[in-house]
């Protein structure tokens, strides 16, 4: 047994120097480079720069910040950071004092300098033609989060222009110098915002990508009968009217600054950033190419931006810290609330066990993507979706039982209302009428509300939807440590795993068994070829392995 351990060490190694030097193998081992030098994201690593993606969250923070104050004027300050950001995809727009002598192409570097005379790096972000007068500059951004850029600008009370282009100055631009002029405190902007996710709805997710209509948003734009229902959605809550969707309307007018702040940081974060978490899982599947591994860098970074847009910064690189602001954090305050935390599920602290379950599933379609194994990161992305819904049904769930047992208020109606908006969609393409007993009864302006059927519609769909009652968990009384009555854990209508996540899983199963099956068959090979190789040396006399003695170097 020592014997063929020995020989099959040996051979792992023989097999890995010589993968080592193929083309393939040298690509393989950069894309390692690039993952292990990146900060991880609650535990995820990388494989591409992501910090300014992540840091939407503080923009997601510093509009709660504002609605938190209760006035109208702090609501047009949230307002404006909602749609001209602050924190992410920051660019200075500067006028040049004479025009660009040679056209320049996007990306290009240009150098400046700070108040303090330091340097700033940016680049083109766009072509520009000879002669152009006006050009937008993108700032560098750092692989460290912390310090990931020293411009924030955009819509921001406070704003950080430290590392800023210095008011009137000079740029480098590709090696020529040019004078520019700009106004720091306006005419730095940024081009990613929470409003923008919606936006642009229609052209990143409707129609204008190679996978268009992607499934999800289909849901929603079939519901609500608008692309950019999430920027309707919050938008008509700031100026306290009523939407005009085919389905699910509100009319926020019977809301004060109360029930107005719920529905709009709810709204950015679970209507808003939930789709584009999709949305840029859906990208990287339009961009993974079958069985190319070389290729398939811009698809991973695509994946990569799902998994901080799912998270956001604030949550630090172990995804414990209890400051965060998007889908990571709801789930793991949702899982407190329905005894579902912990990696097994059932305990009321730590981190939701959907948040474990939903980090396993991107380091998987990580490894599809860049391996080539396009059909199942798709197959991972369902069930990554499928898992993304459920903190917005116990919201929904919670509330409802809160406004209708627990004397909720205003504060609570909204909240519930607004969970419901971020999944009413999904509910209708499984049932129209569970949806339609939702909103009559959580819907903004619900006459009354019986968390009962509210409970009973949910539960209707759990089968459709691929989550089961263990999934959700019940509602939990932390000071009577029981559930709530009524809001027990359901039970499964059969214990039968669903045709789709059986076939879900058989295929994860299947690869995972053919990438080891592979991997160890090609080493049992290897070894054996060895084995075969050193037993026809001896016979010819020469075998491979000789004492000094005999004049024959040993191998290493």
């Amino acid at each position: 047994m020592k014997l063929i351990i020995a020989i099959i060490t040996s051979s792992m190694g023989l097999v890995a120097a010589s993968y080592a030097s193929s083309k393939s193998a040298n690509l393989l081992r950069h894309a390692a480079s690039r993952r292990l030098s990146y900060e991880k994201i609650a535990g995820y690593s990388p494989g591409s720069q992501v910090t300014d993606h992540a840091a939407i969250d503080l923009d997601q923070r510093a509009i709660e910040e504002q609605l938190a104050l209760h006035t109208s004027q702090a609501f047009g300050i949230a307002k404006g950071i909602y749609n001209e950001g602050g924190h992410s995809k920051s660019y200075a727009e500067l006028t040049l004092s004479s025009g660009l002598s040679s056209a320049i192409l996007e990306d290009a570097y240009i150098v400046g300098t700070n108040t303090d005379g330091l340097e700033v790096s940016l680049n083109s972000y766009e072509d520009y033609a000879a002669g152009a007068t006006v050009i937008k500059a993108l700032y560098a951004t750092t692989d460290i989060q912390a310090s990931y850029v020293g411009c924030q600008v955009g819509g921001l009370v406070t704003k950080n222009l430290v590392g800023c282009l210095v008011k009137d100055g000079t740029l480098n631009v590709d090696g020529t110098e040019y004078a520019y002029t700009y106004m720091p405190e306006i005419d730095n902007k940024n081009d990613r915002t929470i409003a923008k996710f919606s936006t642009k709805a229609k052209e990143q997710q409707l129609e204008g990508c190679p996978g268009c209509p992607y499934k999800d948003f289909s849901y929603f734009y079939d519901y609500y009968g608008t692309p950019d229902y999430a920027h309707q959605w919050v938008e008509a809550a700031f100026a306290g009217v009523a939407t005009t969707f085919s389905n699910g309307n509100a009319d926020f007018s019977k809301y004060t600054f109360v029930g107005r702040e719920q529905v709009i940081k709810k709204g950015t974060a679970y209507m808003n950033v939930f789709m584009y978490v999709i949305r840029e899982m859906e990208d990287a599947l339009d961009d993974c190419l079958k069985g190319l591994l070389q290729d398939n860098y811009n698809s991973v970074h695509a994946w990569d931006e799902a998994v901080a847009f799912y998270t956001g910064s604030l949550e630090g690189q172990d995804g414990l810290s209890p400051d965060g602001k998007l889908m990571h954090q709801l789930a793991d305050k949702r899982c407190v609330d329905w005894k579902v935390c912990g990696m097994e599920g059932g305990d009321i602290e730590g981190m939701a066990k959907i948040n474990y379950d939903i980090f396993d599933l991107f380091a998987l379609g990580n490894y599809q993507i860049l391996s080539g194994n396009c059909p199942a990161a798709r197959e991972t992305k369902e069930r990554i979706v499928r898992k993304m819904y459920i903190p917005m049904i116990q919201g929904a769930m919670s509330y409802a039982y809160k406004v209708d047992m627990l004397q909720g208020g205003e504060k609570e109606a909204s909240e519930g209302a607004t969970f419901a908006a971020a999944v009413l969609p999904r509910i209708h393409a499984e049932s129209p009428s569970a949806a339609k007993t939702i909103y009559d009864n959580v819907g903004v302006g619900a006459s009354s509300t019986d968390y009962k059927v509210v409970k009973s519609a949910f539960e209707s769909v759990y089968p459709g939807l691929g989550i089961t009652c263990a999934d959700i968990g019940g509602f939990w009384n932390e000071a009577d440590k029981a559930y709530y009555p009524g809001m027990e854990p359901c039970t499964d209508a059969t214990t039968t795993t669903s045709a789709a996540e059986t076939k879900v899983i058989t295929q994860t199963n299947k690869s995972l068994a053919i990438a080891l099956g592979c991997t160890f068959g090609a080493l049992f090979a290897a070894a054996a070829a060895m084995l075969l190789y050193m037993r026809s040396q001896e016979k010819q006399g020469t075998p491979v392995f000789q004492s000094e003695s005999v004049g024959t170097t040993t191998m290493n």
